[in-house]
């Protein structure tokens, strides 16, 4: 592939990023589905989700200890 010809795809994923991404995570998630089966897939997917919402929380400087203690609650009695 000649340079010119990848600035233009670059280009042409610049333009398109949501459609571009959310093609590959689509398409990686069918090819998991048909693979492992859906309810692995589904929970691979939420830990990943769990994943992104606690680093998200942690990029926002939020102390881990008070945040996972929202999450579950300690029993103090």
């Amino acid at each position: 592939m000649s340079k010119q010809m990848f600035n233009k795809f670059i280009e042409l994923i610049k333009g398109h990023k949501g459609k571009f991404f959310g093609s590959i995570i689509g398409f990686i998630i069918a090819i998991l589905v048909l693979s492992i089966g859906f309810f692995k897939t589904l929970f691979i997917a939420l830990c990943t989700w769990l994943g992104y919402y606690l680093g998200s929380r942690l990029d926002n400087k939020e102390n881990f200890k008070e945040m996972i203690e929202k999450i579950i609650p300690s029993r103090k009695e």
